[in-house]
C-alpha cells in the first residue's frame, strides 16, 4: 500500500479540507485522533485503493462529535446534530489501526 500526505498547521485546516472534498451535502465525516495525530485517510485510488491519501495535523480532539463551522473556522463539542448549515465530524480513537499504524510508520521513517 502507497500513501501520499497533505499535512496542515492545525485541526480546523483539515477540518476545512475535508469539507470541501467531501460529497455534496454529507454532513457527517469521520476524523481519527490517533497516536498523536487528527487525520482522515481516503483512497486517491478508489477502484482498487492502491494509493490512500492522509490529511493530517499533529494534535489531538477528544472522541465524539463536533460542530464546525467554515465562517469562524471553529469547532466545539455537541451531543447532536443540529444544524443544516454546519458540517460534523464524528472523532473516532481506536484502539487499534492497521492502516493508520502503516501510514504514521511511513510518514515519521519519512522526514521532509
Amino acid at each position: 500500500m502507497k500513501f501520499e500526505y497533505e499535512e496542515f498547521s492545525s485541526v480546523e485546516d483539515v477540518f476545512l479540507y475535508l469539507v470541501s472534498v467531501a460529497p455534496y451535502m454529507k454532513q457527517v465525516l469521520p476524523v481519527s485522533s490517533y497516536k498523536g495525530y487528527v487525520f482522515s485517510i481516503m483512497p486517491l485510488t478508489p477502484l482498487s485503493g492502491d494509493v490512500l491519501m492522509m490529511i493530517y495535523t499533529k494534535g489531538h480532539v477528544d472522541p465524539g462529535m463536533v460542530e464546525f463551522d467554515i465562517s469562524t473556522r471553529k469547532y466545539k463539542s455537541i451531543t447532536t446534530v443540529e444544524r443544516a448549515d454546519k458540517n460534523y465530524f464524528i472523532i473516532l480513537t481506536p484502539k487499534i489501526a492497521t492502516v493508520a499504524d502503516s501510514a504514521i510508520e511511513q510518514l515519521e521513517g519519512n522526514p521532509k
